[in-house]
């Protein structure tokens, strides 16, 4: 929320937050994309991020893992605050998993190598392990006859679900997903919503920023709806795609149901 608003809505989950930001404030240039936005994250909760182009839905994912580094306020990952130094970044980007619109494979190495090079990297695993741990990841998501493809040779709904697949590879606390079916064809968005499904079905924590309401409608335990530089409502997916309290969300959703 923003520095003079507060939250009423209970999340249902205890304890501390997984990811907690404070008065969070990110400017590029003179231009402030988030202003005093306060965003709680709790273990095995669904977090769908929703709102028109520009609101700062990307920008505050980026900012969950350092991707961008924010002018005032403070963000915690599992209780540490992020401080913009490169070991402590590494350390706290090893307890999150990041999706991006584009799939960021290395094109160059086969799928079950793009698994398994950064947990030999970054977790020193040995070779065998990595590789095993790759094996039933793909199996998990779909694609265990595709191990030894190159990316070219995939669809962008196989390389997004590979993607997938090396992030949860390094054995995350928290998934972000940065519009994981933007740069889909429409037929092939599907097959990676149900592995997001499924994820959030077996508790994993996720932070969702989408233009797909009825995988919010689905998935989400909140929806939190972005504008103006900040959380202009959070809530169900009911509360806040169906009955929407502000102005600023009966716009949005106005606005989506002449798309």
């Amino acid at each position: 929320m923003t520095t003079d608003q507060t939250s009423s809505f209970s999340t249902g989950h205890e304890g501390e937050p997984l990811v907690e930001m404070r008065g969070i404030v990110k400017k590029f240039g003179d231009t402030v994309v988030l202003d005093g936005v306060d965003l709680d994250v709790h273990r095995g909760e669904v977090v769908v991020l929703i709102g028109p182009s520009g609101a700062g839905k990307s920008t505050l994912l980026r900012c969950i893992n350092g991707l961008e580094q924010i002018q005032s306020g403070t963000i915690r990952v599992a209780g540490e605050e992020l401080v913009y130094k490169e070991k402590h970044l590494n350390h706290v980007r090893s307890r999150i998993g990041m999706v991006f619109q584009s799939f960021n494979l290395f094109p160059h190495m086969k799928v079950i190598d793009n698994l398994m090079m950064a947990q030999r990297d970054v977790l020193d695993r040995p070779k065998q392990e990595a590789r095993e741990r790759a094996e039933r990841l793909l199996e998990r998501v779909g694609l265990a006859d595709k191990a030894d493809a190159y990316p070219e040779k995939l669809s962008g709904g196989q390389q997004q679900r590979v993607a997938i697949a090396r992030a949860l590879a390094m054995d995350p606390e928290v998934m972000l997903f940065d519009e994981p079916t933007s740069a889909l064809d429409p037929e092939l968005v599907g097959e990676v919503l149900q592995v997001m499904r499924t994820l959030a079905d077996e508790g994993m924590t996720m932070v969702v920023v989408t233009h797909e309401m009825r995988f919010a409608k689905r998935a989400a335990d909140r929806v939190v709806l972005m504008a103006d530089r900040g959380i202009a409502e959070e809530g169900t997916p009911e509360q806040v795609l169906e009955n929407p309290t502000s102005e600023r969300g009966r716009a949005f959703l106005a606005e989506l149901s002449e798309e």
